[in-house]
């Protein structure tokens, strides 16, 4: 994991400082001096070589300092705290939605091999795959929005109705926490829409890794031997079958993570959802390296983890894997 965020923190900041522009500049406007963008090259060490750039701000986050945002004129760690948890919330329930239907619809595709329930689940799947998420997006929002008027078009919670107070950042836990249904049901409200587009693909590859790895264990001998012992259909698919064919689907579920991640920053702006990626492109468009580089290893960090998370599972799924 050292390696790995070492790597992308080298790689990012060596591709946001050949960009041909001025941080400095922008962060100064249009009306100021020459003597003014001076100023700050130097207050920010714009001005200093690359390598000597790069040292200062590893050793600054290796003390616990992200830089200064030219964005929000703010310390980034602050902007963190104030937009990682919306993304947090996002993805979550992006991801519960793709455990509740991924691994069902898998696994229900396969032991209807070849019927109606396996076709129509080879049609999302092939749907989730094939549509890109910033078109999926604007299609839920003609949908349901223009057209149904079931959910709102983008926010978080409804411009009329308070935020919760602020425990986690996570609106639905903090409404949950303090009592606060209207901002409960409201919360949940504007989540779903944005949570179903980000999840969308993600199901349909859980669904398609789930499918194939369940056939492929339901023609195991052992399976064949628990069906002649004359165990139950239900218990031979649920209790022998699926747990040993998980593993493949908890490795798709570890990558997913950082898909959604990533599919997160298009939603995020479609959806008007101030999260961690609307807050990226922002700072991309300011030019603002502090913010860039901080969210690049925010995102490598959490999928590097949740890798590491996915291994150690593995020993709980299947008792013949060891790591010692």
């Amino acid at each position: 994991m050292i390696f790995v965020l070492l790597g992308v923190s080298l790689l990012t900041f060596g591709i946001s400082h050949v960009i041909p522009s001025d941080p400095a500049r922008q962060a100064a406007g249009p009306h100021a001096t020459t003597e003014q963008v001076e100023v700050l090259k130097k207050k920010f060490g714009f001005d200093r070589p690359l390598p000597e750039q790069y040292w200062i701000y590893m050793t600054g986050l290796l003390r616990g300092d992200l830089g200064f945002s030219l964005y929000s004129r703010r310390p980034v760690i602050e902007d963190i705290k104030a937009y990682f948890p919306a993304t947090i919330e996002l993805t979550t329930a992006a991801m519960m939605i793709c455990l509740l239907l991924g691994i069902p619809l898998g696994v229900l595709s396969a032991v209807y091999k070849d019927r109606l329930l396996d076709q129509i689940s080879r049609v999302v799947c092939i749907g989730g795959v094939g549509l890109p998420i910033f078109w999926l997006a604007l299609l839920f929002q003609l949908v349901l929005y223009r057209w149904l008027n079931w959910l709102p078009a983008g926010g978080r919670i409804a411009p009329d109705i308070a935020k919760p107070l602020t425990i986690t950042g996570l609106y639905i836990i903090d409404s949950l926490v303090t009592g606060n249904w209207i901002a409960l049901r409201s919360s949940s409200y504007y989540i779903i829409m944005p949570a179903i587009t980000l999840a969308f693909a993600s199901v349909a590859w859980v669904a398609r890794i789930t499918r194939s790895s369940m056939l492929d264990t339901l023609g195991q001998d052992y399976i064949r031997t628990a069906r002649g012992k004359g165990l139950r259909e239900r218990q031979v698919i649920y209790v022998h079958a699926l747990r040993n064919a998980l593993i493949p689907a908890v490795t798709m579920i570890g990558l997913q993570t950082g898909a959604l991640l990533s599919g997160a920053f298009l939603v995020e702006i479609i959806f008007s959802w101030p999260g961690i990626g609307f807050y990226t492109i922002n700072s991309i468009m300011a030019m603002d390296f502090n913010a860039i580089m901080t969210t690049t290893l925010l995102v490598a960090v959490v999928y590097t983890v949740t890798n590491l998370i996915v291994d150690i599972l593995y020993v709980a799924i299947d008792p013949r894997i060891s790591y010692t």
